[in-house]
C-alpha cells in the first residue's frame, strides 16, 4: 500500500501566515502540469509496484486548477499506477473557489474528499490572515459540498490569534460542528520565519497568545470535539468514526508515499527524496535530491510521527524494527514521563496521556537519539 501527493502551488493570493512553497502566478501553469505528468511517469519504479491507497492534491490551493486539469493529472495516474477501488482522493481547496458547478465537476471525476481551509468564522480574522473568503462564504462552500454528494469533508481552524478570547474561539469550534462536518483539523496560529506574519512579530506588530490561554483553548477543542462524537487521533486531527484522513494517517504510520510537484517530499521507507522548490527549474526537469536515512533518523521519525497518535508507539514493532538497544533505550528515557504522568505504558503500548499532549514536543525529544 502507498500514496500519491501532488503539490499544486499556485494561489491567488498569500495568506500571512503560510510558509509552504507557493505562486500567486498562473502563468506557468501549463508547462507545469506537464511537468508534473512527466514526474509521474518518470518515477513510477520509486513506489515499486505497491498498489496506491490515496492521492492527495495540496498546495497552494489545488482548487486554482479547473476541474479538467485535476482529472488530466488523475487520467495519469490511474494510467501509470495499480490504484486501488475505493482509493481516497482528496482536494484540499479554498471555500470561494467551491461553486457549486465547480463541485460537481470534482465528484464527476473522481474526488471523493475535501479538505477546505475556513482558518476562523470571524471576518475581521479572515481579512488579518488574507484569506480570500467570507465566513459566509465558507459556511456555504461546506453545505454546497454536501448537498452536491461529498459526504466526507474536512476543515481547517485555526486558534490563538493576537487577542483572541477563549470564548471567541468556542464560538469557532461550535459554527464547526453546525456544518457536520466529518473531520476537523486545528493548529495553533505559526510565526514562521520568512513569512509576512513572522516578520509582523519581530516588529512588534502584533503579539503571541500566552501560553496559559493557548493551553486553555487546546483543552477547549479537545472537550468539545469529543462531546460531538470525534475522536481524537492525531494530535491536531479529529474525525467521526470512520473518517480518519487515510493518507496524512498513512505519513504517521511510515507508509511509502511519492510526492510530485515543485517543493514536494517522497519517502520509500528508507530513504526521503525532495524536489527543488523552483517552478522554473522544476518545469527544465530538475531531478529530487536523495537523502538516505540512519538508523538513528529512522528511529526518530518512528518515535515523533507514533506519539503523535493516538495508537502510540508498539514497543514490539521498535524492537522488531530497530533492536533491543533501542528499545531500551526509549523505555529508560520515557521513564521520567510515565511517573509524572505524561505518558502511559500499557503492555507494550506507549503513548501520550491528556497531560503529555500539552507537552509532546519535549517528551518526544527526550525519547529520540542524541547521535547516530
Amino acid at each position: 500500500m502507498a500514496g500519491i501527493y501532488i503539490h499544486i502551488p499556485f494561489c491567488k493570493t498569500r495568506c500571512i501566515y503560510c510558509g509552504f512553497f507557493s505562486t500567486t502566478s498562473l502563468e506557468m501553469r501549463r508547462q507545469y502540469l506537464n511537468a508534473l505528468q512527466n514526474e509521474l511517469r518518470d518515477r513510477q519504479a520509486y513506489l515499486k509496484g505497491e498498489p496506491i491507497d490515496t492521492i492527495y492534491f495540496g498546495g497552494g490551493t489545488p482548487s486554482q486548477l479547473p476541474a479538467e486539469d485535476i482529472k488530466s493529472i488523475l487520467n495519469s495516474i490511474y494510467n501509470i499506477y495499480n490504484v486501488r477501488e475505493g482509493a481516497e482522493i482528496t482536494l484540499e481547496g479554498n471555500p470561494d473557489d467551491m461553486t457549486e458547478n465547480y463541485l460537481l465537476n470534482l465528484l464527476r471525476i473522481g474526488i471523493n474528499r475535501l479538505s477546505m481551509g475556513v482558518q476562523t468564522f470571524d471576518d475581521k480574522r479572515l481579512c488579518f490572515l488574507k484569506r480570500r473568503h467570507s465566513s459566509a462564504q465558507a459556511i456555504k462552500a461546506v453545505k454546497d459540498a454536501k448537498a452536491a454528494g461529498f459526504n466526507n469533508i474536512s476543515i481547517d481552524l485555526m486558534f490563538g490569534f493576537p487577542d483572541q478570547t477563549l470564548d471567541e474561539w468556542q464560538e469557532d469550534i461550535n459554527n464547526a460542528m453546525k456544518l457536520g462536518v466529518q473531520h476537523l483539523s486545528a493548529y495553533s496560529l505559526m510565526y514562521e520565519e520568512g513569512t509576512l506574519l513572522g516578520r509582523m512579530l519581530e516588529d512588534g506588530a502584533v503579539n503571541e497568545v500566552e501560553d496559559e490561554l493557548s493551553l486553555q483553548m487546546y483543552e477547549c477543542l479537545i472537550d468539545t470535539l469529543k462531546t460531538n462524537g470525534f475522536e481524537h487521533y492525531e494530535i491536531s486531527n479529529f474525525a467521526l468514526p470512520g473518517y480518519r484522513s487515510r493518507h496524512n494517517s498513512s505519513y504517521w504510520c511510515g507508509v511509502p508515499y511519492l510526492g510530485v510537484g515543485a517543493g514536494a517530499h517522497s519517502y520509500d521507507g528508507a530513504c526521503r527524496q525532495y524536489n527543488i522548490e523552483s517552478l522554473g527549474e522544476y518545469i527544465k526537469g530538475a531531478k529530487p535530491e536523495a537523502e538516505i536515512m540512519t538508523e538513528a533518523e529512522r528511529y526518530d521519525e518512528f518515535v515523533f510521527t507514533g506519539l503523535r497518535t493516538c495508537e502510540g508507539i508498539n514497543l514490539s514493532t521498535l524492537e522488531k524494527v530497530f533492536g533491543e538497544q533501542l528499545k531500551t533505550y526509549c523505555i529508560r528515557n520515557a521513564q521520567k514521563h510515565i511517573e509524572s504522568g505524561q505518558l502511559e505504558m500499557k503492555g507494550e503500548i506507549l503513548k501520550l496521556s491528556r497531560k503529555g499532549l500539552f507537552v509532546s514536543n519535549d517528551i518526544m525529544s527526550d525519547l529520540m537519539c542524541v547521535e547516530d
